[in-house]
This record gives C-alpha cells, sequence and structure tokens, in this order.
C-alpha cells in the first residue's frame, strides 16, 4: 500500500464531496417555481446596464445562468438530490476507508523505523517529513469536510456527515489493525523473496565463477597442446600426444636444425640487404 496513491484517493474523494454538497445545495435552493428567481436576474441585469450599451458577453452571461437555474429546478422538481445525496455518502465513505488505511500505513512505517535500518532511496529525514506533512493535510482535509457539510450545507448534509462518520470511527479501527495484519504479512513475504533472491544470487555467482576457471583450465589446455604440435610435431596434433619412436625423435630433431639453420640464414641476408 503506497501513501502516495492513498493519499490522492482521499484527495480525490474530498473533492468529489465538496462537489456534490455545492450541487445538492444549488438544486435545493432551485425547487419551487423558479418565476420570481429568473424575473430577478432580469431586474438586476437591466439595473446595471440602464442606458448603457450591453456587450454581447453579458447577455451570454445572463442567459447562461438562466438556463442552469432551470435546469436545477428541473433537477430539484425530479428528486435528483437523492442521488447526489447518496453519492456524496459514497465519497465520504472512500475518503474514511482511504484515510484509515494511510494511518496503519503511517503507524506501520513509524513501528519498524524503531527496530529496522532503513534502506530505502529517500532518506529515513525525508520519509518522515513526508509523513507529517501527509498527515496535517489529511487533517486540513477532515476539518474541510466537516466545515462544508456542517455549516455551509443543508442540515441533512450535516447529519449524513456525522453518521458517516461515527460508522467509520468504529470501522476504522478494526481495519487499521486488519490492514497492520495484512501489511506485516506482506513485508514479512517481501524479506523472505528478498533471502530467497540473495541465496540464488550467491549460487549463480558460484556457478559462474565455476565457469570462469573452467574455461580458463580449457584455454590453457588448448594453448599448451597448440604449443607442443608448434614445437614439437613429432608427437601429433592429437590432445594426446602419440607414442615416438628414437628414429622420429632423431628426424625430428634433423627437421628442427635445418629450419633454424634456414631461420638464421635468413635474418642475416635481411641484415646485409639494410
Amino acid at each position: 500500500m503506497d501513501p502516495l496513491t492513498l493519499f490522492a484517493l482521499a484527495n480525490g474523494a474530498v473533492s468529489a464531496v465538496k462537489a456534490g454538497c455545492k450541487l445538492y445545495k444549488d438544486i435545493k435552493a432551485a425547487a419551487g417555481d423558479v418565476k420570481d428567481v429568473l424575473k430577478d436576474l432580469d431586474s438586476q441585469f437591466h439595473k446595471l446596464y440602464d442606458g448603457k450599451p450591453v456587450p454581447p458577453a453579458a447577455v451570454k452571461q445572463l442567459n447562461e445562468e438562466k438556463a442552469r437555474v432551470k435546469e436545477l429546478n428541473q433537477k430539484a422538481n425530479a428528486e435528483e438530490h437523492t442521488g447526489i445525496y447518496q453519492e456524496i455518502g459514497n465519497h465520504l465513505g472512500t475518503y474514511y476507508d482511504n484515510l484509515y488505511k494511510c494511518l496503519a500505513v503511517f503507524e506501520n512505517e513509524e513501528r519498524r523505523s524503531k527496530t529496522e535500518i532503513y534502506t530505502g532511496d529517500a532518506s529515513l529525514g525525508k520519509r518522515a517529513l513526508q509523513r507529517v506533512l501527509m498527515r496535517k493535510q489529511l487533517e486540513q482535509m477532515g476539518t474541510e469536510i466537516r466545515e462544508i457539510m456542517i455549516y455551509q450545507s443543508p442540515p441533512e448534509l450535516g447529519a449524513l456527515y456525522t453518521e458517516v462518520e461515527e460508522m467509520m470511527k468504529k470501522l476504522g479501527d478494526q481495519q487499521k489493525a486488519l490492514i497492520n495484519r495484512q501489511i506485516n504479512v506482506e513485508y514479512a513475504a517481501s524479506v523472505q523473496r528478498a533471502r530467497q533472491m540473495a541465496r540464488l544470487k550467491n549460487k549463480l555467482y558460484g556457478v559462474g565463477g565455476v565457469l570462469v576457471v573452467l574455461l580458463f583450465w580449457i584455454f590453457c589446455m588448448w594453448w599448451v597442446v597448440e604449443k607442443r604440435i608448434e614445437d614439437y610435431p613429432e608427437y601429433g596434433t592429437g590432445l594426446v600426444p602419440r607414442p615416438v619412436t628414437d628414429h622420429d625423435q632423431i628426424i625430428a630433431e634433423r627437421n628442427r636444425k635445418y629450419w633454424d639453420q634456414r631461420a638464421r640464414e635468413y635474418r642475416e641476408r635481411k641484415i646485409a640487404d639494410k
């Protein structure tokens, strides 16, 4: 479980709750007859541009606002805010779910940091600072949701928030314990895999070393055989020297002397030519 991913999910749920609360509030406010609202928009618009030229952008903005009010009124009369109420509850559940997962991961990391040496890419201080900042941001999210749903929205949303919060406090403690257990199991499995990989690497290094030594020995044997064939052709070209008689050795010695003499004469001629 990556704390950054869990934090992003919680933050997305907060944004969805805020957007849902605003839409719910707008729809509730647009319930009933909207004629007076539309008439009030027209009256304010004419007062603003009384005797003045009206910019096309202002007319467009007025029409868009009137269309929005009518659309909200239709949604309110169709009881669409009920579905939004349920969506807000789902988003609250998502927020609390990821919140408690984050807290469980933080607690587990802090507990392990007291007994284990950290070997990750980021420094220990950087990770600790990251946890502190994320905790602060999660607290700010919770405060923001509470203020929006209780103080800035219809009363029924405040009641929804209270009910979900009470339920998630009970479930959250249970989830934290289960998540901690799951994290410990996954961590133990990762440690076991790391040990197995280390043992496998050691075996591979051992096999590689044996292969290198074997190849070096084969190369040395090949070099010795080639050198023997070059210097003592009477023993044959095979890997194992063939038996040689005294007669063969005498002929080989004469051949070596003959060719040594020819090589000496050739070098002397080259020197004389220079």
